[in-house]
């Protein structure tokens, strides 16, 4: 019994000195998009946030591939030590369900450590379209079913499934013309080929703007403070929600102090006023959260995405 306690004393002790010594080198933060995109931009932006609290490097290593699918299974190859951390957004716990190849499992392979920010989507029309808002789109599309098609950046993506979910809560059909990613697609949607298209809030911006498309609404729970002129898609779709999540995890079986440690480094960087004007640029909303929220919120969506894959038939072959 004595022999156990010591064990269990001295296991504490290490773990608990290991906690207070971390960091003691630089840190890698995987990133599954190339550099330059939305995901990268938030992860360059909260990087150096990371460093000033925690007196180490958090370096970017951008893992593209597979919507996310390559850097989350280089995430559950790492050592649980906390020098291995995954910028990681909605879409990719989205990815077992949609496709069978996919060697990660966000429930077993992630720790959740924070919640970093929500970058709502926007449902654009072409300004021809005859459709000046979400109930009138709806009106459209119940009138001329499987007439209109929809463009999205790819097979399986949150923008996909977004409009998917939107299909199945209002009772509509449309047409999917899956894109190689978002670039590819706007041509499309400005000259009217495709003439709705699920973009990200703030790439709907300038265009919005200029008059090249029209922004119906958008995907957050609430609106955005600056466009508060956008409607969300719950004010007509009352419970809609398909804002992608950004978020941090470590591989499983990270040690609670260590999570405990980037947690409080990632809220203090969060609750910064030029970190916060940062993130407004890129139609980011700061979403701090325990890990034990996040795990919460992990859970949920992974069960909620799988039920709109399943009710939609999506698979990648």
């Amino acid at each position: 019994m004595k022999k156990a306690f010591v064990a269990a004393s001295l296991a504490f002790f290490c773990v608990s000195s290991f906690s207070q010594d971390y960091p003691n080198r630089a840190v890698r933060m995987l990133v599954g998009y190339a550099p330059g995109g939305g995901m990268d931009t938030i992860a360059r932006v909260l990087a150096p946030k990371l460093s000033e609290a925690l007196k180490q490097q958090f370096v970017i290593e951008n893992r593209p591939g597979a919507s996310g699918a390559v850097a989350a299974e280089a995430l559950g190859a790492a050592p649980p030590d906390g020098y291995v951390l995954m910028l990681a957004e909605s879409g990719t716990l989205a990815l077992p369900s949609v496709n069978p190849k996919v060697r990660f499992d966000p429930l077993r392979q992630f720790a959740p450590v924070a919640g970093v920010c929500m970058l709502p989507l926007a449902f654009v029309v072409n300004p021809a379209f005859p459709a000046q808002s979400t109930a009138e789109l709806v009106a459209v599309l119940k009138a001329n079913p499987g007439k209109y098609a929809y463009a999205s950046p790819g097979v399986g993506t949150l923008q996909h499934l977004a409009f998917e979910l939107f299909k199945h809560q209002a009772g509509v059909q449309a047409v999917h013309v899956p894109y190689k990613g978002a670039t590819a697609m706007m041509p499309d949607i400005m000259n009217g080929r495709v003439p709705i298209g699920v973009i990200s809030a703030i790439a709907a911006l300038g265009p919005t703007k200029t008059g090249k498309i029209r922004t119906l609404a958008i995907t957050s729970p609430q609106r955005l403070p600056h466009v508060p002129d956008w409607p969300t898609m719950a004010e007509t779709l009352p419970g809609f929600s398909a804002a992608p999540n950004v978020f941090m995890v470590a591989p499983a079986g990270t040690s609670s102090g260590v999570i405990s440690r980037l947690n409080g480094a990632i809220r203090a960087g969060l609750a910064a006023p030029d970190l916060q004007e940062n993130f407004a640029k890129q139609g980011a909303t700061p979403t701090p959260s325990s890990p034990q929220e996040l795990g919460a919120q992990i859970a949920e969506e992974v069960k909620r995405w799988a039920g709109v894959v399943k009710d939609s038939g999506i698979k990648i072959d």
